[in-house]
Parts: structure tokens; C-alpha cells; sequence
């Protein structure tokens, strides 16, 4: 009887899902248009689909399998696919660059985070401006932006003082480190101490608690996202800890700002040196819990996106030294061993811009990027074919990382231009890439407001790598690397590495 009844539920299920389907049929030839190349279309490869995300996701091989799901299409239709689960709902993977445009850009107004992506988020992020859309996104935009428009004195001394710091705890002689840990602690502080005019002085105490909660509250957040059907299944009280540990620690700075007169913030608005983030969201309002939300949304951001570029470019650099020792002659024939980047130094350094492009290239901060269908519309489709109908409250997956990687879109090999899939910073020298065909920062009206603030951190902490250390090499199996997505995309085993300086001999059982 059991039986019977699970095998009659299953049975309905499945009709159920057929019929949803048919129905988003219906409406996708009535609008002229059609659907993407389908993956899973119906409950048991859905299901099974959705089992494989949520392996590949616990094993770090999220945006590998996504490129995976693309690559294995017939050949002219690699660029975009769909699947969903119940057939009312389609999730859309594309790394179409023209799609990409349209969604980000020329459609905007079509696509958003959405309603389930505030319910997912909104633990961690609140309304603050990743989570939101609409009026309240504007609102963000408007808070956030002025903090990010001009260049800053004081952001290049918070710079030059946890750089330093940074400096003080790499060993050199050949001694082992793991940088990617100092970078992330190391991004904590600066971001902090940018956000709140204090930081949590994570390089010098490595255990530190806040440290520890960004950590935990990302990865089960991710995990919170990619498996949203079944979210109210997965345990949340470690994640719901670690986030009351980062207000612990926001709070009090936030209470203390909002104790001071509106008259003197304005003062302070015109002292470029004392001057912080938090002074500036508390001229805009006095409520606590707006001002959490966007010091939320800031501090991930500003926190990881650094960090994690910052390790794949040392990563990177470890295995080419002929690349290390010319970004170092660049950076001691312009500024020496020991002077102090400015800003006009650091736009003059092209090499190091070009070895961050193509850090970003090969690895953007954020590989996956989502958005919500918040109205019915049409997105380009293949060349010479009908558009891509999105219904209201279907999903999009841009695949930033497959973009990049995705070979069609580069030029052919040559003397100026290596293979796309090799860090090769002198490409930049000969090549610009195609309108969306590069969009580590994301585009349109949504691009990153913080963009030229990450570039200028990452020049001044690699700049001051250049003038200290002579050699890197890595420790290690270089080519065992793999990604780690929590949200922001960072090298999975680390960074481990030994630096030497000017007359240290490197060790010569390492080979690059």
C-alpha cells in the first residue's frame, strides 16, 4: 500500500512538472521567442542535476562543472543553457557575452537580485546594497558612491599601514608562508579600518573571532544560495553565530558614530585624514540598522575580493620568476626600494596594471554572478536565430569565469598573444578585449562602486612586494590548484610560498 501510494505521488509529481513545462511553452512561442538549450527537462534529471550542484559545490568545483555543463553542448551552441526543477522556475547558465550585455546593461531593468535573493541574503546582508533592488538599491548606490568617487589620502595611509604590517609578518630567507592567509587577514584590517576608522588587527592576533565568522557565515551562505529549493533543510545555527560575531564587533562603532552631532560630521566631511566610511553613511541617515546593513555589504565585498586576487596573483607570479623580476624592475626604476606609492605613481606603473588584469582575467573575484527575471523579456539569442524568452521569476547564472576562459572570444595564438588559459600579463600590451567580453567588476548601472579603490589597494600592497622581495618560489604542487567559490572565488589550498631578498640565495631543491 506504501508503495503503491509513493509510486501514485511520484506519478502525479512528474505530470505536474510535464504540464509546467508545456505551459512555459506556451508562453515562450506566444512572445515569438525560445528557450536556451534545455539540461534538464524533467523531475529526474533536474533532481539528479541539482544532487551534482550540491556535490560540486562541497567539493569547490562549482564553476568548473558550470563551464562542464556548456562545454558539453554540441558544438555553435556552447555559450548558454537552461534547466529547472519544477518546471515553473528555469535556471538559465550563460557566458554569452551579447546575453551578458543585455542583462547587466541594455535590459537592466528586466533583472535584479529579486525577492528570493533578499529572502536568502537577508540574514547576512539585510537591505544593504547587494541584497536589494529598486528604490533601495538607488538608495545604497547613493550612501555608498561618494566614499569611492575621488582618490584619498587616507586611503593611502590606511594602505601604507597595514602594508607594512602585512611586510612584518612574511619571512624571508626562503622560510615557508601560506599568503594567502595574510592577505585575507591582512584585507580584514584595511577594509575595517576603512569602513569604521578601526580595525580588527587580525595580523597580529590570526585567531581572531570576526576573522573566523566571515569565514563560516560565507560558506554556509553559498550553500544557503546554490541550494535554495531545500535552504529551510540546511542547519543554520553556526551561521547564524557567526554573524551576530561580526556585529559584535560593528556595533559599538556604529553606536559611537551616531553619538556624534550632525554639525561636526560635517566638519569632519571636509578632513580627508579622519574621515571614514561610517562617518559618511551616518550624514546620509541615523538608522542603526541601514548603517549595518551597507558596513555588511561592504565589508565582504571590500574584504574578499582583495584578498583573493592578491593570492592568485602571487600565486600566479610564483611560477614565472622571468615575470617577478620584471614587475620588479619596474617598480625600483620608478619608485626605488623604499618610496612610498602615490596615486600618480601607481597609474604610471603598467605592468602592474597589466599583471592585476590579467589576475582578474583568469580569475574574477566573483566567477558566478546571479541574477533574478523580475519581468517577462527577451535576451539575444544565437546569431540569426530568435531571442531567448525569460519568464517573470526565472534566474540567470553568468558564468564570468567561463567567459574569460572560453576560447572563441580570444584572438589565435601567437608571438603577442599566449594561450588564454596561461597567465601572460604581456598580453595586455597588444590587446584589448571586445565590449563584455572582460567583466571581473560586473557592468552597467550595478558595476562594483569600490572597483578603483580594490586596484589601487592590490598595486600598492603588490608594489610594495616588488621593492622588498628579489625572488619568489612556490612550496608546494603548483599545478594541483584548484578554486574555492564562497561567493568570491579564492585558490582552495592556499598560497604557500618562500621570498627572498636582495642577496638571500632561493633553495635549490624548489624548481619552478
Amino acid at each position: 500500500m506504501v508503495a503503491s501510494f509513493g509510486l501514485a505521488f511520484v506519478a502525479i509529481l512528474t505530470v505536474l512538472v510535464w504540464l509546467r513545462h508545456l505551459a512555459s511553452d506556451i508562453k515562450i512561442r506566444k512572445l515569438g521567442g525560445v528557450r536556451a538549450p534545455i539540461l534538464a527537462g524533467n523531475l529526474l534529471s533536474a533532481s539528479k542535476l541539482y544532487y551534482e550542484i550540491g556535490r560540486n559545490q562541497y567539493n569547490n568545483n562549482l564553476v568548473a562543472w558550470c563551464t562542464a555543463q556548456l562545454d558539453n553542448l554540441p558544438p555553435g551552441k556552447r555559450t548558454f543553457a537552461e534547466f529547472s526543477l519544477t518546471g515553473s522556475k528555469r535556471v538559465l547558465i550563460t557566458r554569452d557575452p551579447e546575453q551578458i550585455k543585455a542583462i547587466l546593461a541594455t535590459n537592466v531593468s528586466s533583472f535584479g537580485h529579486g525577492p528570493m535573493w533578499h529572502k536568502l541574503w537577508r540574514p547576512f546582508l539585510g537591505d544593504g546594497i547587494f541584497a536589494v533592488d529598486g528604490q533601495l538599491w538607488h538608495d545604497s548606490r547613493a550612501m555608498i558612491k561618494p566614499m569611492f568617487v575621488r582618490d584619498r589620502l587616507r586611503n593611502l595611509a590606511i594602505f601604507d599601514t597595514c602594508t607594512n604590517k602585512l611586510l612584518t609578518k612574511i619571512p624571508s630567507a626562503g622560510v615557508t608562508v601560506d599568503l594567502k592567509d595574510l592577505f585575507y587577514r591582512w584585507s580584514m584590517d584595511t577594509t575595517t579600518e576603512f569602513l569604521l576608522g578601526e580595525n580588527v588587527n587580525s595580523l597580529d592576533f590570526p585567531d581572531n573571532d570576526v576573522l573566523n565568522a566571515m569565514h563560516v557565515a560565507q560558506r554556509i551562505q553559498m550553500f544557503i544560495f546554490v541550494l535554495n529549493p531545500i535552504a529551510p533543510l540546511i542547519p543554520k545555527g553556526d551561521y547564524h553565530r557567526a554573524i551576530r560575531k561580526i556585529e559584535e564587533f560593528i556595533e559599538p562603532a556604529i553606536a559611537r558614530t551616531l553619538a556624534i552631532p550632525q554639525v561636526r560630521l560635517e566638519e569632519l566631511s571636509k578632513l580627508d585624514m579622519e574621515f571614514s566610511f561610517l562617518h559618511s553613511i551616518a550624514r546620509y541617515t541615523r538608522d542603526p540598522k541601514v548603517i549595518r546593513d551597507q558596513i555588511m555589504s561592504v565589508l565582504l565585498a571590500g574584504r574578499d575580493t582583495t584578498a583573493a586576487t592578491m593570492s592568485w596573483a602571487m600565486y600566479e607570479l610564483s611560477n614565472y620568476p622571468k615575470l617577478w623580476a620584471r614587475l620588479r624592475r619596474e617598480v625600483l626604476n620608478e619608485l626605488g626600494s623604499h618610496g612610498t606609492p602615490t596615486y600618480e605613481a601607481l597609474k604610471d606603473l603598467t605592468y602592474v596594471k597589466n599583471i592585476l588584469n590579467e589576475t582578474l582575467r583568469l580569475h574574477p573575484a566573483a566567477p558566478l554572478n546571479m541574477r533574478s527575471v523580475l519581468e517577462t523579456t527577451t535576451i539575444p539569442g544565437r546569431p540569426g536565430e530568435p531571442g531567448v524568452v525569460l519568464l517573470k521569476g526565472d534566474s540567470v547564472t553568468i558564468n564570468t569565469l567561463g567567459m574569460h576562459m572560453y576560447a572563441d572570444l580570444y584572438p589565435p595564438v601567437s608571438d603577442t598573444f599566449a594561450d588564454p588559459r596561461i597567465f601572460s600579463p604581456e598580453r595586455w600590451e597588444h590587446w584589448t578585449p571586445k565590449p563584455w567580453t572582460y567583466a571581473p567588476f560586473s557592468g552597467g548601472p550595478r558595476i562594483c562602486a569600490g572597483q578603483n579603490f580594490a586596484l589601487t589597494e592590490m598595486a600598492f600592497c603588490l608594489v610594495r612586494l616588488a621593492q622588498r622581495f628579489e625572488s619568489i618560489e612556490y612550496r608546494g604542487d603548483w599545478a594541483a590548484q584548484r578554486l574555492r567559490a564562497d561567493i568570491i572565488g579564492t585558490p582552495a589550498l592556499g598560497v604557500h610560498v618562500a621570498l627572498y631578498e636582495l642577496g638571500e640565495r632561493p633553495d635549490l631543491r624548489f624548481k619552478h
